[in-house]
């Protein structure tokens, strides 16, 4: 089984989403995956143009070089995992375009598929069994904050002929770091990230309560709020100071 996995933070792997996404990542290569991890942020993929060549001109291929090129081969894995801060209730920039220059693995024809309209996939990019997972991390207390990336993901997957096969979602990330720097008991939600890896790669699925065990309540909205804030005003006075 082999699975390849975007990373999408600035932070890359000292960022907040690869405190869920390394030790999934663990749990599928324990399990027996194949697993490949690209950081888009060392990546060169240019904005899609939208000039329609991919599809036209010079058909499943874009003009542009840069390192896109070299990941549609990549995209054949069985699984696909994006993995994404929580921007503007979106995937990072560097993400976006990844997905967005996705668009050469369709034909310019439509079909309907499963009830609804979309592009067939050309046959050397179509997958039987292929799964797509999502990995985010979000400042914001609330899982709602999480609904429309999650609805973008299930769309793609329609029209990359995968299935959904599920969302690691840490909401109040940021102070999940700080919990394990202090001997906080939250390694419970880094044992769920590593035990979905092995669930995935075994059973094909990964267990509600699993997903739940991630994203579990970490400290009451309240006193995130306070924390939060005392912590960002620091943040302003030492900046204030400095200058």
């Amino acid at each position: 089984m082999k699975v390849i996995a975007f990373n999408s933070s600035p932070n890359m792997e000292r960022g907040n989403t690869a405190l869920i996404l390394n030790p999934f990542l663990k749990g599928m290569k324990d399990s027996g995956a194949e697993v490949e991890l690209l950081y888009t942020y060392k990546m060169k993929i240019k904005p899609c143009r939208g000039e329609g060549n991919c599809m036209f001109k010079n058909p499943g291929r874009c003009f542009q070089q840069d390192d896109m090129n070299t990941l549609y081969p990549k995209l054949n894995a069985d699984i696909i995992i994006f993995a994404s801060p929580l921007y503007w209730f979106g995937v990072s920039g560097t993400m976006k375009n990844l997905m967005d220059r996705m668009i050469p693995i369709g034909l310019p024809l439509l079909e309907i598929r499963n009830g609804r309209s979309g592009h067939p996939l050309r046959e050397d990019k179509r997958v039987k069994g292929g799964k797509l997972v999502l990995v985010s991390n979000c400042g914001f207390w609330e899982m709602d904050n999480f609904d429309a990336l999650v609805l973008q993901m299930k769309i793609l997957c329609h029209h990359l002929d995968r299935e959904f096969a599920g969302s690691l979602l840490r909401p109040h990330g940021p102070i999940l770091r700080g919990m394990l720097n202090t001997g906080t008991s939250t390694n419970d939600v880094l044992e769920a990230a590593e035990e979905a890896g092995r669930q995935l790669v075994k059973e094909g699925k990964i267990a509600d309560l699993t997903l739940k065990a991630i994203c579990r309540e970490l400290i009451p909205l309240e006193a995130y709020i306070q924390g939060s804030n005392q912590f960002i005003r620091q943040m302003l006075n030492r900046i204030c100071k400095d200058n």
